[in-house]
This record gives structure tokens, C-alpha cells and sequence, in this order.
């Protein structure tokens, strides 16, 4: 058996397109903004992968991320996690090491209540480019809605 390894940039040879028959390493510091693997960096299909960062006292916008899933891996801090169940606000609050999974359509928000520590996670989702569209309030989403 032959072994090679590949390391480096993740573009193709003459620093065009990325090859689609290796095995990719994006280092941390080449990062394109939060995203890791998209279709941008390495040529990913169907796979976003990125790290992002929110810090002390924040919270996002109400929002999903369309027909995708949304997998999250905690890094560091204590993130909440909030969405509507159909009869009442529901918060989760992760831990460094745990996974959450966010379904197609959920609208939610990610909030970080401390007020030193920034809350670190790992983002993977089932489209190759990050989807997230704003909406006013934390409802289901359900047929057409969930649509547009």
C-alpha cells in the first residue's frame, strides 16, 4: 500500500478550483471567514463546515438555516439554545462537548449569557454553503412557510 500525504492549500494545482479526488486539510489559521469546508474551500458537494464565535452577552437574530440540518459540536462556553415546541419557549443550555442538532426550518437563536467567556462551536450542515434567513419570531414553520 502506498501512502501520500496532502498537505497544504486546499486549492488545485496553479491555484484554481479544489481538487475533488484527495483528502483536504484547512489548517485554522486559513479559515474563509468561519467556514472550513464549503464548495469554496475544498470543493465540497453537500457538507458546510465552519467555527464560530460569540461573544460574551450576545444573542443572534431569530433565523433557520432552510432545508438544511444544522449539527453543532460546543467547543467552549455555555451556549443557549432557543426555540419555540409549538406551546412554549424552550432553552437549552450545552456544555463544552456536547452536540446539538438543529432540524431543517427550526427557527431559533443562539444566546451566551456570560459575561467574560465567548462561547466557541463547531458547525457542521447538509449544504455545502451556510443558509440562514432572519425571521420575526420563534415559530414553526410548517408546509408553504417553510418554503419561502
Amino acid at each position: 500500500m502506498t501512502t501520500r500525504e496532502e498537505i497544504g492549500s486546499a486549492l488545485g494545482t496553479g491555484g484554481d478550483a479544489p481538487l475533488n479526488n484527495r483528502v483536504h486539510h484547512v489548517r485554522s489559521d486559513e479559515l474563509d471567514g468561519y467556514a472550513a469546508i464549503s464548495g469554496g474551500t475544498v470543493g465540497s458537494k453537500k457538507l458546510w463546515m465552519g467555527r464560530v464565535e460569540n461573544p460574551p452577552l450576545s444573542s443572534t437574530d431569530n433565523h433557520h438555516h432552510g432545508a438544511s440540518e444544522a449539527g453543532i459540536f460546543v467547543v467552549s462556553g455555555h451556549p443557549v439554545f432557543v426555540f419555540h415546541d409549538g406551546a412554549q419557549e424552550v432553552r437549552i443550555t450545552a456544555d463544552p462537548g456536547d452536540f446539538v442538532l438543529v432540524p431543517p426550518f427550526v427557527p431559533h437563536r443562539e444566546e451566551n449569557p456570560d459575561p467574560v467567556e465567548p462561547v466557541v462551536v463547531v458547525i457542521a450542515r447538509t449544504t455545502q454553503e451556510p443558509i440562514k434567513v432572519s425571521v420575526p419570531e420563534l415559530y414553526q414553520h410548517t408546509g408553504a412557510e417553510a418554503q419561502s
